[in-house]
């Protein structure tokens, strides 16, 4: 059991404030910081804080794969932490974009490999053969596109902002409206010429601005438009946007990224959990490259609402768990209202990161120690169960591990 320091990344989508609030440093910062990486990413991994100082949470791990990982987890996955824990804090929006499964990881990766793409070129869109689901928590009221809209109601959408360039885009998915509809109007879509973008954008923006004065029914997702269309102008990932569910999340709502689902983060501070990988294909909102038809080899077309999480209860009063079918990882929320004492046993069966959100904790094992907001904790497989109490305010921690089962998609 031991201090986890976790590495601040800096993107220009990120906040001035958010993420140096929750580790106590003076704000504003001079530079957007986007994200806090927990883990032991070859990138930016973690350094582990003991009587001797900081050490790499990978040179750790290579130290003692099976003591740190525990024997299933390092056999499983290479002697490899499978995880990375994040807290999200995004100002502006992200690219839309989705991760392969598995098997479209590892067969992308072997054809880059034999074509001799250097594993930092910019086109290259796997540099590692393994998937990377995503879970996202909220930790504010969040904002997100995530998965196909059901066909349906998104007709409906579209025929509230038509124009005359759009209406023959309507009308090929009003013809067909399931998932084969969805792909054909997508393709279409990501594949038009820029002057043909260039034409129909203008024209869809000026639709937007009126049904958004007049309080429309799509309101929200307008704006969305409004906003990528400022942000990226003649970008296809603007009419994108019209055919995926436009989220609010709430503090502790998650939603579940599987492979193949296409999204983006707009704006808000959350807590992330994904494969410990780098995999992603775009598909707009982005100046950086954007392969088309390998997204399109790797995108999954299912429609309908999105599946909003908010933990299930554990016997042990407090836990709350974000099922997936991730082998990869598991989330768990931990948190006590204003007064609230129980504690919270977690068992040490595998590798373990706790991250404190709010509030303060004392972890009890052999040796004591405390975690307040903004602290994280590394726990090995090899120590023995930790008792977590909290100082009696409220307090949330969130507790990373490997997935409880495996393998769920599908692997070599």
């Amino acid at each position: 059991m031991k201090q986890l320091l976790g590495a601040v990344r800096e993107y220009a989508w990120g906040s001035r404030t958010a993420i140096a609030d929750l580790l106590g440093r003076p704000v504003p910062t001079p530079h957007p910081e986007a994200e806090l990486w927990l883990g032991a990413h070859p990138g930016d991994p973690s350094s582990v804080i003991d009587s001797g100082g900081k050490t790499s949470l990978l040179d750790v791990l290579a130290a003692d794969p099976e003591g740190q990982l525990g024997a299933t987890t390092a056999a499983r996955w290479g002697n490899r932490l499978p995880f990375l824990l994040k807290v999200l804090a995004a100002d502006e929006p992200l690219s839309m974009q989705a991760h392969p499964s598995a098997l479209q990881a590892a067969e992308g990766h072997a054809r880059e490999e034999r074509a001799g793409i250097p594993r930092e070129a910019p086109n290259r869109n796997y540099p590692d053969p393994t998937a990377k689901p995503e879970l996202l928590c909220a930790l504010t009221e969040f904002h997100a596109l995530a998965g196909f809209r059901d066909p349906h109601r998104t007709v409906e959408l579209l025929r509230a902002v038509s124009t005359p360039k759009l209406a023959g885009y309507v009308d090929l998915l009003a013809g067909e409206p399931n998932s084969d509809g969805l792909r054909a109007l997508f393709t279409t879509w990501i594949t038009l010429p820029q002057p043909a973008l260039d034409s129909l954008l203008p024209e869809l923006l000026d639709v937007c601005v009126t049904h958004v004065r007049e309080h429309g029914e799509f309101e929200l997702e307008c704006r969305t438009v409004l906003e990528l269309g400022e942000r990226y102008p003649g970008d296809a990932g603007v009419l994108a946007a019209l055919l995926l569910n436009r989220l609010v999340l709430r503090p502790n709502e998650a939603i579940y990224l599987p492979a193949g689902n296409l999204h983006a983060y707009l704006d808000g501070t959350a807590v992330e959990i994904l494969a410990n990988s780098d995999n992603t294909l775009r598909g707009g909102l982005t100046p950086k490259h954007v392969d088309v038809p390998e997204l399109l080899r790797v995108l999954d077309f299912a429609c309908g609402d999105m599946p909003i999480l908010t933990g299930e209860p554990d016997e042990q009063k407090h836990l709350l768990t974000y099922p997936t079918d991730a082998p990869e990882f598991e989330l768990s929320r931990i948190e006590w209202a204003d007064g609230e004492s129980d504690p919270v046993r977690l068992a040490a069966d595998g590798a373990q990161i706790l991250l404190c959100l709010d509030g303060a904790v004392e972890l009890d094992g052999p040796a004591s120690m405390s975690m307040r907001r903004g602290e994280a904790v590394w726990l090995a497989a090899s120590d023995p169960d930790v008792v977590v109490r909290p100082s009696g305010e409220h307090t949330k921690i969130f507790r990373a591990t490997a997935g409880s089962e495996f393998p769920a998609h599908d692997t070599l």
